[in-house]
């Protein structure tokens, strides 16, 4: 079971959370000069890391705020949480 840390409720089972996505995708800057390939990029690629990652959880059966995990997808271990703007690739 993945332990994720919600900066508002504290520390909680994965069950209580929703994978909302990849947070290291970022939308384009413009959307109404945005290029059909730049959205097709944004919507549909994602890479696939072995190791840490940042990514959105949503505590849809707690405060329904959105946290920011940083994760190892090859241990699942949970390296840090915190709100959706946080930096928390300075803690790798």
């Amino acid at each position: 079971m993945i332990r994720i840390t919600c900066p508002h409720c504290g520390p909680r089972d994965q069950d209580e959370f929703s994978y909302a996505g990849d947070a290291t995708k970022t939308r384009p800057a413009d959307p109404a000069t945005a290029s059909a390939a730049d959205w097709h990029d944004y919507v549909y690629l994602r890479d696939n890391p072995a190791g840490p990652h940042l990514e959105f959880w949503h505590h849809i059966h707690g405060c329904r705020r959105y946290v920011k995990v940083l994760r190892d997808v090859t241990s699942h271990q949970v390296l840090a949480c915190g709100w959706p703007d946080a930096d928390l690739e300075a803690a790798q």
